[in-house]
């Protein structure tokens, strides 16, 4: 399977996790969102507009799939959105559903032999 290493603004060119999971979340994180950004699941729990659906699209995602999005209240989403990061397997499953390459993590290697050196600052 291909797959390839994620940028830091990969989420901008990808917007796939919003276009494929429920967003749900307890509803008191709905409190500051616009009003119509919200629906109510059960009497503790509300979700995104748009995301409760066969083929979900979060009312908050802008832009084309795979191309260029945004999100129109990033400041205030919601905890299970601070929840999926990029290249770990939530965002994989919505990438391959898609149809776009997963992302790989790549770990930063600490140097074995700087034990005896000072650090440029």
């Amino acid at each position: 399977m291909l797959s390839q290493v994620p940028t830091q603004d990969a989420c901008l060119s990808c917007g796939a996790c919003c276009a494929y999971f429920r967003v749900s979340f307890y509803w008191a994180e709905g409190i500051p969102m616009p009003e119509n950004y919200t629906e109510p699941l059960t009497s503790v729990y509300s979700c995104m507009a748009g995301t409760n659906q066969k083929n979900p699209r979060c009312i908050a995602l802008q832009g084309t799939i795979g191309e260029q999005v945004s999100c129109g209240m990033y400041e205030l989403r919601s905890s299970s959105c601070k929840e999926v990061q990029i290249a770990d397997a939530q965002c994989n499953k919505a990438r391959m559903a898609h149809n776009m390459v997963p992302f790989i993590q790549i770990e930063a290697d600490e140097a074995e032999n700087d034990d005896n050196f000072e650090r440029v600052s």
